[in-house]
């Protein structure tokens, strides 16, 4: 197990737990030069569908002397490449129990690491609140998974709803749960981003707005009963979904729920909710480094939005919930998709 670090100081800041060695040993205990460790870099952010990073030797050096914190898309790749966690690399701290290795056990059967990184990454899926069943969900997902290999489908459909603040890393999450399965992803964003900017500049405001009663009063819930006849398309035809959105305010009214709930049942459709939790820090990365019109006065209001945030937020109706402060659950996520790329290879 990794241990804790002192906090590095330097050109890049204060980084709790960062070691700028562990990265320089990874690369080392791969036999890789730096032209070559960038080289794969790109390669596994490509196959991911990850931001380009440039990993240039210059870059590369900076992170492994400690002089740049590698950024997020960097991060994710880095994990990729030496199948380990943030922590393993002297990227941050561990979480407590966080697994941080990801090399097939000694013991793996051939041919089943890639159930072994799915199973790990949906253990990431737990009981939150209420009668919510984990395991049920986790074993809906692995039977969709196996049918889209072996044909058919599960029996009952499900609607999957991944909750969260801006920058938690619902949508990263969803995308997971999505391609694993194969059932379509409801993203609020791009489903109603375009008609919500029309809307706010056609009342006189900004269209890229989020946080004034202008937008909470008269567009906000438009845009949420778009995304929930979206969701009732989708049941009303016994077609399992992934939907993605904050729900902070739906999650809230159990009558909101309740009626999804009795509307999908009556089709033999399943609901199921799942709460991302994250930390501040890691929220304000995300946001930052996705850099959209939509977040502008968050970042240039942190103090004041981070102020309305609760990290230990729960959703007031049974729900399941995944543990993603520091990229954690993202990270398996993605040593999920990096072991189902050698199915096809």
């Amino acid at each position: 197990m990794t241990q804790p670090a002192e906090t590095v100081e330097g050109a890049a800041g204060n980084r709790i737990g960062w070691r700028p060695d562990e990265l320089r040993s990874a690369r080392a205990e791969y036999g890789f030069t730096l032209e070559e460790a960038g080289e794969r870099l790109r390669e596994v952010a490509a196959r991911a569908g990850l931001a380009m990073p440039t990993a240039d030797v210059r870059t590369l050096q900076q992170h492994e002397a400690g002089d740049m914190y590698p950024e997020p898309h960097y991060r994710r790749a880095y994990c990729l490449l030496y199948r380990a966690a943030e922590p393993a690399l002297g990227f941050r701290n561990p979480l407590p129990g966080e697994e941080i290795q990801f090399a097939p056990a000694p013991r793996t059967p051939p041919g089943s690491e890639h159930e072994v990184s799915v199973e790990r990454a949906l253990r990431q899926i737990a009981a939150g609140g209420g009668d919510a069943d984990a395991s049920g969900l986790r074993q809906r997902i692995m039977d969709a998974w196996t049918h889209q290999h072996a044909g058919g489908d599960p029996s009952e459909p499900s609607l999957v709803l991944v909750a969260g603040y801006a920058g938690s890393g619902k949508t990263e999450f969803a995308r997971f749960l999505s391609r694993l399965t194969g059932w379509p992803l409801i993203d609020k964003d791009p489903l109603t981003g375009p008609l919500v900017e029309r809307l706010l500049a056609a009342l006189g405001g900004d269209p890229h707005d989020r946080n004034t009663a202008l937008y909470r009063e008269q567009v906000r819930p438009l845009e949420y009963q778009c995304l929930l006849e979206a969701m009732y398309a989708n049941a009303d035809s016994g077609i399992s979904a992934v939907v993605t959105a904050p729900f902070l305010a739906e999650l809230g009214d159990s009558a909101w729920i309740d009626q999804l709930r009795s509307r999908c049942g009556a089709r033999g459709v399943h609901v199921s909710v799942v709460w991302i939790r994250c930390d501040l820090d890691s929220m304000h990365e995300y946001i930052a480094f996705r850099a959209a019109a939509r977040d502008a006065w968050k970042l240039g209001h942190w103090d004041e939005y981070a102020a309305g945030i609760d990290p230990e937020l729960r959703p007031a109706v049974p729900h399941l919930v995944v543990d993603n402060r520091h990229g954690a659950a993202i990270s398996l996520a993605d040593q999920a998709r990096r072991a189902l790329w050698s199915m096809h290879e």
